[in-house]
């Protein structure tokens, strides 16, 4: 049986065959957001499928291929749609197309999720910046033996999102004239949303926003020596004592609406990091 490290390089290898770029950016785009693919110049786009031990998602809006071409004429490599716990993948394959990243070279990971607002001053269709998590998860893909070769045993944590690039994103939605809030995102393993109870709970302990994703991504960003920038979409407000039935549909078409200031700031970041010591 391949261990993690080999299974990165059987895929690595059937990404480098299609696409002879080294990227600068590797980019995962949530539900909603696949958008962003229009604005790479596409050289190569590969099916999950027919990269070796990537599974398949299964998530609503999430079209499943890996996207390698040029943002803002800068190499990246692209998820259009990512994978999450809820859909039954253990964490280590969920993770591993980021350690993929790492291994083609890429040194920054920018992540994208659509997320329910805990925060009475944030709204519908929102950007938050995420300077901190919070992990509900139950588990996490750093369990088990470590392998040496692929990060250190005990990943500091201490600024899982990188502070210079929090304030480089919201410069950027400054000078493009969209405002960006900056917050704490914690994940739950879902599929099921949250009751009134676990939304006051999660607020009180201090989250912004709630997702079931970007935190597994983020972990083992850092055990690998990767930058992180977060973007969270607000596509629907989770406030206890005013709380409605959450509608899948209008969630996905708050995250589409949201799409063009997401791309936006993405394409900032990424022009950026061309022009930019990101180590």
């Amino acid at each position: 049986m391949l261990d993690l490290y080999d299974k990165i390089q059987d895929a690595t290898k059937k990404i480098q065959s299609q696409f002879g770029a080294v990227p600068r950016v590797g980019i995962i785009l949530g539900t909603g957001l696949g958008g962003l693919v229009d604005e790479i110049e596409i050289e190569a786009a590969i099916d999950y499928a027919d990269i070796p031990h990537f599974p398949t998602s299964t998530a609503t809006s999430h079209r499943g291929r890996l996207v390698c071409g040029k943002l803002a004429g800068v190499p990246v490599v692209a998820m259009e749609g990512r994978f999450h716990m809820y859909e039954g993948y253990p964490l280590k394959q969920i993770t591993l197309p980021v350690r993929v990243f790492k291994a083609l070279g890429a040194e920054l990971m920018i992540v994208s999720n659509a997320c329910g607002g805990l925060n009475p001053y944030f709204s519908g269709g929102d950007i938050m910046v995420i300077e901190d998590q919070i992990n509900l998860m139950g588990d996490n893909p750093l369990i088990g033996i470590n392998d040496d070769r692929l990060g250190e045993r005990f990943p500091d944590m201490c600024e899982p999102y990188d502070q210079q690039w929090i304030d480089r994103t919201i410069a950027i939605g400054r000078e493009q004239g969209i405002g960006v809030h900056k917050g704490v995102f914690v994940a739950v393993a879902g599929p099921n949303l949250e009751t009134r109870a676990e939304y006051r709970f999660l607020r009180t302990i201090g989250a912004d926003v709630v997702g079931m994703s970007t935190v597994p991504e983020t972990i083992v960003a850092i055990h690998s020596g990767l930058k992180v920038v977060g973007l969270s979409v607000i596509t629907d407000m989770c406030l206890a004592d005013a709380l409605k039935p959450a509608n899948v549909d209008e969630i996905i078409r708050t995250a589409g609406e949201a799409a063009p200031k997401l791309q936006a700031l993405v394409r900032g970041i990424v022009a950026e990091a061309d022009q930019t010591r990101i180590a």
